[in-house]
Order: C-alpha cells, then structure tokens, then sequence
C-alpha cells in the first residue's frame, strides 16, 4: 500500500473496491461494528477475515490514513451502499473522482434455458420444487447465514405438501432430510457452464447473508431467469427489485416496493427465518407471479448486469480520466502523462 502515494501521484490510479478492508483497520466487513469511521482500536472480533492474531486494528487504521492523505485516487464501488461507506471513511481525502459501476456477469453463459432439460441433465427431480443456494463452503462461511435459510426451508416443508429440494452448491457433504424437503451438496464447479445449469435448473435462488457486497452468484441467478429470494444486507437491494404484495408476511415497503411488471424477487430481514420462510413459500405457490419474476430477471440482468456494460464503462472512465490528466499536465509542465489502455 505505500506505493499508492508515488503511483497515484505519476499516473491516474483507480481503486476498484469489492469489499471495506481499505476502510477498516482490520476486516473485510464490520458487522454492526461503526469503530472504522473513528480509528478502529479495541477491536471486538479479531477472527473476522482476515483473521490477526492481535490487536493492531488502531496502528493498521492509522497507517492506511496516512497513506490516502499523500495520495490521489480514482475510486470505484460495485453499488452505492459501499461508496456511502467510502466518503465516511479515511479514504474520503484521496478521492479525485469516485464511480459506481455496477459488477456484471458474461450473459453468454448466465442466461435461461429450458429448466426440465437441464433438471434431466443433473438427475434432479422434474415435478419439484427446486431451490439454490451458492457459496464457497457453505455451512461455515463466516458471511452467510445457512442457518438461517436451512431454519426457513424446514418451515416450508413443513406447511407445503410436495417435493422441496435445496441444492447447496459450493461444498461436498452428505445429503440431509428436513421433513418433506431435501437437501443437496454439490461439490465447488470450476466450468462457469456447469454453474450456469443449477441457476437454470432451479425455481427460487436463496441467498441468506450475514454481511456482503454485491454477490456474483445473485446476479448469476438473475441472468438465468431465476427469481430471488435475499436478505437485505450490503447492495443487494441494488440487486434485486423487491416485490410488493398483501402478503403481510414479508412486505416490508422500503424494500418491496415494485409491481409485478418489474420485481426480481423479494428482500427479507437479516437473521430472519420465518420471513424468509414466508417468502420462499409465498412464490412457490404461485407459479404464475414466480415466473413472471423470472422474465423480469432476466431482462432486467440483461440491461443493467452485463458484463460487457461494465467493461464498457470502465473505459470510457479510464478514456475520460488521462484525456484530463493529460490536459492538466500540459498546461502546468507541458508533459503528458502517458497511459496504456485495454483494447
């Protein structure tokens, strides 16, 4: 990080943000914890990645602090709630120029397909109610909350006569039972094609998070036409377009507030298992509402989450940035300060 201050002083530099370690003086993300905006210090959980041994929270704060002062930058974010962090933060002083771009996926490959085919393809029951959940390491990633959704699955199967299946995708575990539902570990898929076909394949993406940015694997769903089902942390609510419906259940109005011609899914309470349970069932009764969220999904993934678009705006940022860069630097030095750009 000390060559940030010589770098960004010779050449635009930009910092693309996807998580608030260069906020904090330790973690990636700090919970309910506000000490990043004033210094860090006495820091409450050491083991939140990147786990530290011992408490040099304030020391690593400082040191990042110092560094930004002396230094110029170009800042990027995926989504606004972590540029709202940013211009809190100890970086706010090194920004020249900050942009919200909005991660994308390669539609190409995230994209709908006929869902009873691929059921075929990966000997997964055609008349059931499937559900999705992807995460490297499921059960014990520190970010998710697959107690949370494993809790709300139970409920469904529980009032809801038929098949449930939940495809667990990132870890290899023996499969389990929660009363008429099942439970389905997938090992981690390396060939994005064969990510792509559990998207299309299911009828719901469930995406339980204790903290996140802005996940890839919601945006995967999305493109494939598969409505979601998401708790309401980082920008995933930049993500999802909410669904609003008399279902008291779940409605909540700041975050459901989209007709039935543009939701995506619907948002639910962090750590809440009942309304997640509510929502999930509230689709899966409804196949018509559920499928109708699945086309908006895909064509509202095709407009904003392409991952052509955000190489697209990328350049044309970086294209804007050395054009004045390069006309500062003739007016005070008549140097040009060179750049080499992406074809």
């Amino acid at each position: 990080m000390r060559a940030l201050r010589a770098l960004s002083l010779r050449i635009p530099t930009v910092l693309t943000l996807h998580d608030a370690w260069l906020l904090s003086g330790h973690c990636a993300h700090s919970f309910g914890c506000e000490r990043w905006t004033t210094g860090c210090g006495k820091c409450p959980d050491l083991g939140i990645y990147p786990a530290i041994r011992r408490d040099a929270t304030a020391y690593n704060w400082r040191r990042k602090r110092s560094i930004y002062i002396k230094s110029r930058l170009y800042v990027s974010t995926p989504c606004q709630w972590l540029m709202q962090k940013v211009v809190q933060s100890m970086l706010a002083p090194a920004i020249v120029e900050t942009r919200i771009i909005p991660n994308g996926v390669d539609l190409r490959v995230f994209r709908p397909a006929d869902r009873q085919a691929v059921r075929a393809t990966l000997r997964v029951p055609e008349d059931a109610k499937v559900l999705l959940f992807a995460a490297n390491g499921i059960r014990n990633n520190i970010w998710k909350d697959f107690q949370t959704m494993r809790t709300a699955i139970a409920h469904v199967a529980d009032r809801r006569h038929g098949q449930i299946v939940l495809l667990a995708l990132g870890e290899d575990a023996p499969p389990e039972r929660l009363g008429h539902a099942s439970i389905r570990f997938v090992p981690y898929q390396g060939d994005p094609q064969s990510v792509a076909q559990y998207y299309q394949a299911a009828d719901l993406y469930v995406h339980a998070a204790r903290a996140d940015t802005f996940p890839t694997t919601v945006l995967e769903a999305l493109a494939c036409g598969t409505p979601v089902v998401a708790t309401a942390v980082g920008g995933i609510p930049e993500q999802v377009k909410g669904l609003a419906t008399a279902d008291r259940r779940f409605t909540n109005s700041h975050l459901n507030r989209y007709g039935i011609n543009e939701a995506t899914g619907v948002l639910v309470s962090p750590a809440d298992a009942e309304e997640m349970a509510a929502a999930i069932e509230h689709l899966l009764n409804n196949d018509s509402e559920r499928h109708h969220l699945g086309a908006n999904a895909a064509m509202d993934a095709a407009k904003r989450f392409d991952l052509l678009r955000q190489a697209d705006e990328f350049l044309t940022w970086y294209q804007q940035v050395v054009a004045v860069c390069s006309t500062r630097a003739r007016r005070s030095d008549g140097m040009t300060i060179g750049a080499v750009l992406p074809k």
